[in-house]
C-alpha cells in the first residue's frame, strides 16, 4: 500500500508505522472528520478463517465500548470488507518497550506509576468481561505525557478461543510475557492478564525479562517449570513490599495470584501512598548480573508449539512471607501465624505468695477409718493382756 491509497473512501493511508504477527499498522487520515487515526490492518492469513473473523467481530464491538484513559479507543471497525480493518487512536509517542529498550531500567517510582495505569486500563477491560491475553510492552503505547494506553484488545482474546486443532497454523500470546496455563493452552483469565503485567513489571525494574530461551517452545516450558525469579535477585535495592506483591502476580498458581487487574492495581497504588516520598530517593541502581531463569532440560516430542496443549506439571504453590503485624492485608497475604497455646495461669489468692500458686496439692491423711498398722497393734496389745491373765490368778493365790 502507498501513501494514496484509501480505505472504503475515507481514510487515507499516510504511513507504516507498525507491524505484527496479526496486523500491520499505518498512520492514517480520517477525511470526513479531519483527524489522524491509526489503521490497524488484519493478515490475511487471519481473515480467511471465518471462525476467527465471527469472533473477532464480536470483540472488536466489545472493545469498542470501552473508554477508558489508559485504553486505546477504537473508533470504527470494518470487518465485512477486504481488507479488514480497525481504526483506532492515533499515540503519538512510542511504545514501552522502546523505552525500556533505551533506558534499561526504569527508576522504582516512575515504574510503579506506569504499572498501576496499565492495571487500570486492564481492570476496567475485566469488569466489562474483556480479557486482553496479550499484555507485553509492544502494546503499551506511551504518549508525550508519559500515559500509557493499553492496545491490541480483541485479536489474541479471539484466537484463544479457538478449538485446539484451529491453533496449529497460529502462535497467540507473546512467549515471553503469557502465563504458564497459556502455555499449556488453556483459555486465559483475568489472572493470565495480572501474570503478564507481572512480568512487563519485572522487565521495567531489570530492564530484562524473568524468563529466556531459545525458541518460543523453551520460553513456554519455563514459564511452565523454572522457579519464579524476584525482583531482588537483579535489583537489591527493591522494597521488598513491592519485590513481594510482583513475586505474587508471576505465581505458577492462578489461584495464588491477584485475580484481576483492580486488585493489583489496588495493591500497587497503596504502597505508592504509604511510601509517597521515600520512593523517589530510591534510585535504580546497576543491575546484579544474574542470568535469567531457564527451564530444565525436558523432552518435548516435536510439532507446532501450540497445536496441541502441552502436557500439564505440577504447579508451584508460592507462600508468601506473613505480613508484619499491624500491616493492612494487602491483596490476599496471609496472616501471621497465631501465638503458641499458653495454659491459662491458675487464680491466686490475695495472701498467698506468688510461687505458692504452682506447688503441688497433697492429698490430706484420712480421719475417718482406721489403718492396718493400728489394727496390728491393737492385736498385739489385746493378746499380751490374754498372756498376763493366769499371771495374775497365780500371783492372786498365793497372796491369800
Amino acid at each position: 500500500m502507498n501513501n494514496e491509497t484509501i480505505l472504503s473512501g475515507r481514510f487515507r493511508l499516510i504511513q507504516q508505522i507498525g507491524s505484527g504477527g496479526m496486523a500491520v499498522i499505518y498512520k492514517a487520515q480520517d477525511l470526513t472528520l479531519g483527524r489522524i487515526v491509526a489503521i490497524k490492518i488484519l493478515r490475511p492469513s487471519l481473515t480467511t478463517d471465518p471462525a476467527f473473523a465471527a469472533r473477532f467481530r464480536n470483540e472488536a464491538r466489545s472493545v469498542a465500548n470501552l473508554q477508558h484513559p489508559n485504553i486505546v479507543t477504537v473508533y470504527d471497525f470494518a470487518l465485512h470488507e477486504s481488507p479488514q480493518y480497525l481504526v483506532m487512536e492515533y499515540i503519538d509517542g512510542q511504545d514501552l518497550k522502546r523505552v525500556i529498550k533505551t533506558e534499561g531500567q526504569i527508576a522504582i517510582e516512575r515504574a510503579l506509576n506506569f504499572a498501576i495505569q496499565i492495571c487500570a486500563g486492564i481492570g476496567f477491560a475485566h469488569r466489562a468481561g474483556i480479557v486482553h491475553a496479550d499484555i507485553k510492552p509492544q502494546n503499551v503505547l506511551m504518549t508525550r505525557d508519559e500515559i500509557p494506553k493499553v492496545t491490541d484488545f480483541g485479536i489474541a482474546q479471539a484466537l484463544s478461543t479457538a478449538q485446539a486443532g484451529e491453533r496449529q497454523s497460529v502462535v497467540w500470546g507473546s512467549p515471553h510475557y503469557f502465563s504458564p496455563e497459556q502455555a499449556r493452552g488453556e483459555r486465559p483469565t483475568p489472572a493470565s492478564d495480572v501474570y503478564s503485567i507481572g512480568v512487563v513489571m519485572f522487565e521495567m525494574l531489570t530492564g530484562r525479562t524473568p524468563f529466556t530461551g531459545k525458541d518460543q517452545r523453551e520460553l513456554a516450558m519455563a514459564h511452565l517449570q523454572a522457579p519464579v525469579p524476584m525482583v531482588s535477585e537483579v535489583l537489591p535495592n527493591v522494597p521488598n513490599s513491592l519485590n513481594q506483591f510482583i513475586f505474587k502476580a508471576m505465581s505458577k498458581d492462578p489461584n495464588q495470584r491477584y485475580r484481576t487487574g483492580d486488585q493489583f492495581g489496588n495493591v500497587l497504588k497503596s504502597f505508592q501512598e504509604r511510601e509517597r516520598g521515600s520512593l523517589a530517593s530510591v534510585s535504580a541502581g546497576p543491575a546484579a548480573t544474574i542470568p535469567a531463569q531457564q527451564a530444565p532440560p525436558v523432552q518435548v516430542p516435536p510439532g507446532p508449539l501450540y497445536a496441541r496443549p502441552l502436557d500439564p506439571v505440577p504447579t508451584q504453590r508460592v507462600d508468601l512471607a506473613p505480613v508484619a503485624p499491624g500491616t493492612p492485608n494487602m491483596g490476599g497475604y496471609p496472616a501471621p501465624p497465631p501465638p503458641a497455646y499458653v495454659p491459662p495461669m491458675p487464680a491466686q489468692q490475695p495472701s498467698q505468695p506468688y510461687s505458692a500458686a504452682y506447688q503441688p496439692v497433697r492429698p490430706e491423711p484420712s480421719r475417718s477409718g482406721l489403718d492396718l498398722p493400728t489394727i496390728i497393734l491393737a492385736g498385739l496389745a489385746f493378746m499380751s493382756v490374754v498372756c498376763l491373765i493366769p499371771l495374775y490368778i497365780a500371783v492372786f493365790q498365793a497372796l491369800s
